[in-house]
């Protein structure tokens, strides 16, 4: 078994492939219409096993955009190259709220999608 998909809550589809594909650089795996301004729209980063489904919100769902992770970094994008990721992140316009730091645990900063959500973007530290 593996986590094969986890939905988070966008404002509108285009907004969330915006983000996702415009500055991230994730593929879309699909964007099918389902019907009554319903989409099953599938994105992820270049080889990646897990995937996002952006889910548009709607009605009370409204009001947990960003709030998914209850203000905390649930999500992590795991890069082998962080000085790259970040720089291309930077140009693409991504906003982070620190500068990169070294932990024992890796290469890391966090940093913000549009819509509220808190990421890390990490390298972990080479075994040895």
């Amino acid at each position: 078994m593996h986590l094969a998909l986890i939905s988070i809550l966008v404002p509108s589809y285009e907004e969330g492939l915006a983000f996702f594909v415009g500055q991230l650089g994730f593929e879309v795996i699909e964007n099918s219409d389902h019907g009554s301004g319903k989409r099953w729209v599938r994105v992820a980063p270049r080889g990646a096993q897990t995937q996002f489904l952006l889910a548009r919100a709607v009605n009370e769902q409204r009001e947990y955009i960003g709030q998914q992770g209850g203000g905390r970094v649930w999500l992590f994008l795991q890069t082998d190259d962080f000085a790259r990721d970040h720089a291309a992140m930077c140009a693409a316009g991504v906003l982070f709220a620190e500068p990169p730091r070294h932990e024992p645990y890796g290469t890391v900063a966090v940093f913000t999608d549009p819509f509220g959500n808190r990421w890390d973007l990490i390298e972990p530290a080479k075994a040895g």
